[in-house]
Parts: C-alpha cells; structure tokens; sequence
C-alpha cells in the first residue's frame, strides 16, 4: 500500500531517489527554512514570548565553535506568519539575524481567500517588515522582494479539499509583489504534494487553475527562465528502506519525532537537488516548525550540534565544501548556477 500523500507517480520517482547510489559533488548549500509559529497551539502572548525567548537566548551557544568551509556559522531563515504579525516578537528576531545568524522571510496561512485581499495583505506585510524592522531587501530595480512558504502546504489553492487558500491565481500575486521564490514543497504526506519532487523550476501560472506549481520547467545552466514565472525551490523527498519492509517518506523535515541523522544526511544529498547542467552544486533546503518546544529541543540542542559535526566530517571524507546559506541566498546561488559559474561567489551575493 502506498503512503498517504503519495500517488503512484511522486512514489516511483521518491523511490528512485532513495535507491540510488551517493553522488558525486563538490559544493553542498544546507538552507534551514523555518516555519516559526510563535503562535502554534493559540498559545497566548506570554507562551509565545517565552519561545521566542528561548531562541534569542540559546541560539548563539548553540552553534557556538561550529562553521562552515568558509568559516560561516549555520543559518537560519525564519519564515514568520504574517497573519499573525506582532511588532514586539518581530524586532527580537529581526535582532538575532542582525547578528549574523539568518533572516527573516514571509509565512502566510489563509482560507477563502480572494487576489485582492491577498495582494493587500502581502504588500502591507512587506512595508512593514523592512520599514519597522530593517527585513527584506530590494533588487537593483528598487524592489522589495521575499521569500515564501504557504501554510498547510496549500500554495495556489493546492489543497485537493479546497481548503487554507482559495486563490487559484496566487503564482502570479506572489510574483507581482515582489516574492523571488516559494520554498514551500515537499508536502508529503499532505495530498497538496506536487508531482514535480525534488527540483528547482520556474511555475508559470494558470490564473483559471489551482495548483499551477504540480509541474513546471526546470532551472538550467545557460537557461532564461520562461516569461511570468516563479521559482520553486525544493526540499528533498524520497522512500526509504523499501528491502527491509519498512517503507517511510523523508521529506526533509526536522523535529522532535525527526532529529537529523548521518542517514537522512544521505538521503538528502541522494535527492540530488540542482540546477539542470550543473551536478556539482547541491541544494539542500530541510524545514521545520522551530517555535514548537519538542522541536526547538532538538534544534537548539546537541542532536543539531551532532549533525553539524557529522557534516564536516563526511565533506572531509568526501571531499567537498559544505555553506551554510539562508533562503535569500539559496535563490541568489540557483541564478549564479544558472549563468554557468563552477565556484559560488560569494561575494555578489545579497541584495540591499
């Protein structure tokens, strides 16, 4: 029987995935994309100040000694839910990413939405995140852009119950408002899973149509991306264990009942997410709910602390470089692969 979310398509492919033989690389990009929901639960204000507070007060001793091979510390991007914006527990982040130590980028839950309301809605959140806090950036247009993640996983009304979006058009206002990239998928074992898994792509949307994402065309070397597009960053998605009878999804997610491993390390690395012509170059984009206390134990504690060192051991074994990168830098290296670079430039990196 197959796992639920996976049709027998997206199973096959995430199955290939997971059998195949580690490949050969020579950069490795680890983006953490963090849906941080202060609020989980209705939780009251106190509640959510109290694990805010444990972010701003652990996060620093707890990647403390640990770098990357350009002695960065690990990355975090914390996709915050603009629904329920809080000027008060927005400045502390903002606070901890100022320090070096990520940034900050939109998160958005909705139902029976309209493109109006949505529009509305993304563009005062945009104003308010850079104007009150310093976040987000602007291209050499002047621009404002940013990165998003779509709560339950219902990116362009994807939820095949109809539910926790309601704009078949939300591509285009997405990109219309200045968002560079959707880091929304995987979504298994949701049913809002697109058929297009482990890949970098361009969606164009069908403004009549939901889902306009399920497939879509791949970002190449030497490639201009298709006119009115969005790019799709994934996180990895593949079956494991199948020879043993214990068939499961890695879908790249770290929590309390999923710390990370020197297995799923593998695994992610086996779903060979690149830009088309350049196999060298692997994204690694995993995600949590890191305002969640069973996750943030994990997050802020030594099994997180173990998997940085497990990474810099396998990439002296393997020889290959390891960075640490946020999301913002995550879309900036796609294009850089694009254009046909074979080592990242760091130093066009970020807007202003």
């Amino acid at each position: 029987m197959l796992l639920r979310g996976l049709t027998p398509s997206i199973f096959s492919k995430a199955l290939l995935a997971g059998c195949r033989p580690l490949p050969p690389f020579t950069h490795l990009f680890v983006c953490m994309a963090d849906h941080f929901e202060a609020d989980w639960g209705a939780a009251p204000f106190s509640q959510q100040q109290t694990r805010v507070s444990r972010w701003m007060n652990d996060y620093r001793p707890s990647v403390a000694g640990i770098a990357d091979s350009r002695g960065r510390p690990p990355q975090h991007t914390f996709f915050c839910p603009i629904e329920v914006y809080d000027p008060r527990l927005m400045e502390q982040i903002a606070a901890l990413t100022r320090s070096g130590f990520g940034d900050v980028e939109i998160h958005l839950h909705h139902d029976n939405d309209n493109p109006e309301h949505l529009t509305q809605r993304l563009v005062a959140a945009v104003q308010a995140l850079h104007q009150r806090h310093g976040l987000l950036s602007k291209d050499a247009s002047g621009t404002l852009r940013y990165g998003f993640i779509h709560g339950n996983w219902a990116l362009d009304n994807s939820d095949p119950k109809g539910r926790w979006c309601g704009v078949n058009n939300e591509i285009t206002v997405l990109r219309q408002t200045g968002c560079y990239a959707d880091f929304t998928m995987p979504a298994a074992p949701h049913a809002a899973q697109t058929r297009t898994i482990n890949s970098i792509y361009y969606a164009v949307d069908d403004p009549a149509k939901p889902k306009s994402h399920d497939t879509g065309i791949a970002a190449a070397v030497h490639a201009l991306p298709p006119e009115d597009s969005l790019l799709m960053i994934q996180g990895p998605l593949v079956v494991t264990s199948p020879l043993l009878g214990k068939i499961s999804i890695e879908n790249g997610n770290i929590a309390g009942s999923q710390p990370p491993s020197e297995q799923r390390l593998a695994n992610w690395i086996r779903a060979q997410v690149i830009v088309k012509g350049q196999p060298n170059w692997i994204f690694i984009k995993v995600h949590t709910h890191g305002a969640q206390e069973k996750n943030s134990e994990v997050l802020l504690g030594e099994s997180m602390r173990g998997f940085h060192e497990c990474l810099r051991r396998e990439s002296l074994r393997r020889e290959f470089e390891y960075f640490y990168v946020t999301a913002k830098e995550t879309a900036q290296l796609v294009h850089q692969a694009e254009q046909g670079l074979q080592t990242p430039n760091f130093e066009l990196l970020g807007w202003h």
